[in-house]
């Protein structure tokens, strides 16, 4: 036994009290359902993020494929919710690629719209466009109408490819739900620290 009093007193271990101990399995316990209720929110987001359908197009003017006898002053796009107003691009060209649309588009609530004024020759026009939907994917795709009766307008210069990106789906944009979960994950690993970090200082 003088043995033993030795090495504990060689080591400089003092028994720790039992209250202290009671305390920081209380504290472990809290902290290990805080995080498990994290954890299971940041998944849910996740599959909740990669499942959600981004925004759709549900009408037009003029609507898709319409046949038309005059000149829309503005085409419009209108979408099944409400559209961020970060980086929208909106175009109409003919059949040749020259642009008909006039200045920059508008993003209001669930539309994006560009003026046109008068259009020319009779044939197929298309409103390729670009949007962000509310999740944070840039959406992009085209519609098309058809001018039955030609216009006295003047067309401006041909498009380029960016501005007639619109090929349908959506790209490379970082959805919300990403930051989201993000936090979810930042804020629970700073919670265990500052929780256990506590412990495990006032217990020296």
């Amino acid at each position: 036994m003088s043995t033993r009093i030795s090495e504990s007193v060689t080591a400089g271990e003092n028994p720790e009290p039992a209250e202290r101990r009671s305390v920081r399995r209380r504290g472990r316990r809290i902290v290990a359902g805080v995080l498990t209720g994290l954890l299971v929110t940041g998944f849910a987001l996740l599959g909740g993020g990669t499942a959600s359908a981004h925004s759709q197009a549900i009408g037009s003017v003029p609507e898709n494929g319409a046949q038309i006898d005059a000149s829309p002053a503005r085409v419009s796009v209108t979408f099944n919710e409400e559209l961020q107003t970060s980086f929208p691009s909106m175009t109409v060209t003919d059949k040749d690629g020259y642009l008909w649309s006039k200045g920059e588009p508008k993003v209001e609530g669930s539309t994006i719209s560009i003026e046109v004024g008068e259009l020319g020759a009779a044939g197929v026009y298309t409103i390729a466009y670009r949007v962000t939907s509310a999740d944070g994917h840039a959406v992009k795709d085209k519609r098309t109408f058809t001018l039955t009766k030609a216009g006295n307008g003047t067309p401006g210069p041909k498009a380029d490819s960016s501005a007639k990106s619109g090929d349908g789906g959506s790209d490379g944009g970082v959805p919300l739900w990403v930051f989201i979960v993000g936090a979810v994950v930042l804020f629970g690993g700073g919670l265990a620290f500052a929780l256990l970090g506590g412990r495990g200082k006032q217990s020296r």
